[in-house]
């Protein structure tokens, strides 16, 4: 099918990613931080924020369960900013050039609603295509079909001819079972050509023309 709509993932495809960089100071024995963000704020944990928990509930829930880790689990969320360091430049690249083609560019993220504020003023070109799909504000997440057809209904995609890009693969099969095309994103030179493999009008990468 031709393709009319390319949704953008975040986390990982157009911004890094990596909750360790908070804690480096906080947990400097490595061993012990590895042990910290897989058991105490663990990926699950912070799953639920994407998913809509306020971060009092969820701080309370985790407490709860290590009453000795209450500084360096409120620690998280205070110090989440420098999880998100910077952007691939790469992707905002392609993010830019498909809107300025005129390409139909949105965006669907598992991001806590409050965060993904913070990171729009961090990152400008997150307020750049014409609209977001925010788990955290919908109570729905990836990989669950329902996230991606409510994307779709919310900003009149036609799912065949929409291109869905996302680092994970389980969310990359959750946009196909929705009936999206998707592209696993590994690198923003793969990126570029898997989507002009597609048909999508981009120009040539620069390790292209090189």
């Amino acid at each position: 099918m031709p393709v009319a709509h390319i949704v953008f993932d975040i986390g990982k495809v157009l911004i890094h990613y990596d909750p360790h960089l908070a804690f480096h100071d906080i947990i400097p024995d490595p061993d012990e931080r590895t042990f910290f963000l897989a058991e105490v704020c663990s990926h699950a944990w912070n799953l639920e924020q994407d998913r809509g928990r306020d971060w009092q509930e969820a701080e309370a829930e985790a407490i709860s369960r290590h009453p000795d880790r209450a500084d360096q689990i409120r620690a998280f969320r205070a110090n989440w900013a420098k999880m998100v360091p910077h952007a691939y430049d790469g992707s905002v690249e392609i993010l830019r050039e498909l809107i300025g083609a005129g390409v139909d560019v949105t965006m669907l993220t598992n991001f806590a609603a409050d965060t993904f504020r913070e990171a729009q003023v961090k990152f400008p070109f997150l307020t750049e295509s014409r609209g977001v799909t925010v788990s955290g504000e919908i109570a729905l997440i990836k990989p669950d079909r329902a996230i991606f057809d409510h994307h779709a209904r919310a900003f009149g995609l036609r799912p065949a001819e929409t291109v869905f890009i996302d680092d994970s693969l389980p969310n990359v099969e959750g946009a196909r079972t929705a009936g999206w095309q998707a592209v696993h994103f590994t690198s923003p030179e793969t990126l570029r050509a898997d989507l002009r493999s597609l048909g999508v009008p981009l120009e040539d990468g620069a390790m292209e023309r090189a």
